[in-house]
């Protein structure tokens, strides 16, 4: 596989060019032209790339990359420490933010309330880039304490929950991963029972006590894992490309 019959599909199906973002998505630095080896996880951190390094990666695939809006254009320190290391070891690297988190299969929303079980999926309407914040329902109804701990259960993570003053039983769910809690307000104006994000911020007790809704914050890298992992696992099964994803623990 070439590195730009790489760039091409991952543009087509992700679709960058939809969604205004704040930062540049896809390639953002160029190595090998031969793509045989991909490593995939979240951040594009120094031990990410150094876990690609002694993988023999061609290509180090994540969902935050090196270069953000109103960064600084200088390249010393800990970006050069980490552009120098991939230059040096010919790595290509891409980055998808939010065209990740919104995709309908593969977006890290999707594939959260997938892992959670959630029913009746659906994005909601007026809500920019389509995608960012979804909607749906438990099986069962459940408490808060209850829904708190199947949460961190299944994300391996404890997640801090805030309930409302009426502490309501739970049927239910609107999520944005990552640090989407400012959607909160969204939710909780339709009447949705809870609301799961990656963070906090300290507005969102009050918030959640005040619109009455449930809040669970379960960290911005915990809930952002399984998208790009997803995409890694569809990217082998329909390449012959040899994908492995890794997990750099973040405990936020």
């Amino acid at each position: 596989m070439k590195a730009q019959e790489l760039e091409r599909y991952l543009n087509v199906l992700l679709s960058p060019e939809m969604i205004k973002d704040y930062c540049p998505n896809g390639l953002q630095i160029q190595g090998i032209d031969e793509i045989k080896k991909i490593v995939t996880g979240v951040t594009a951190s120094q031990a990410l790339i150094e876990q690609a390094i002694s993988e023999k990666a061609d290509v180090l695939l994540v969902h935050h990359g090196i270069f953000w809006q109103n960064d600084s254009y200088v390249i010393r320190g800990m970006k050069y420490n980490r552009i120098k290391a991939l230059l040096n070891n010919n790595i290509n690297l891409f980055a998808y933010h939010l065209p990740l988190d919104a995709h309908i299969e593969y977006g890290n929303n999707a594939q959260l309330g997938q892992l959670l079980a959630l029913q009746n999926i659906s994005a909601f309407s007026g809500v920019q880039p389509e995608g960012i914040l979804m909607k749906g329902s438990l099986l069962n109804i459940v408490s808060g304490d209850e829904f708190s701990q199947q949460i961190s259960s299944n994300l391996q993570r404890q997640c801090l929950h805030i309930p409302p003053l009426s502490n309501k039983l739970i049927k239910t769910v609107a999520w944005c991963t990552g640090g989407g809690q400012n959607y909160i307000e969204n939710a909780a104006e339709q009447g949705i029972d809870a609301f799961i994000t990656g963070e906090a911020s300290e507005k969102t007790t009050h918030i959640a006590k005040e619109m009455d809704i449930h809040f669970f914050a379960a960290g911005h890298h915990a809930t952002e894992r399984y998208g790009i992992k997803a995409l890694g696992e569809h990217l082998q099964d329909n390449f012959d490309v040899d994908v492995k994803f890794i997990d750099i623990d973040n405990p936020v």
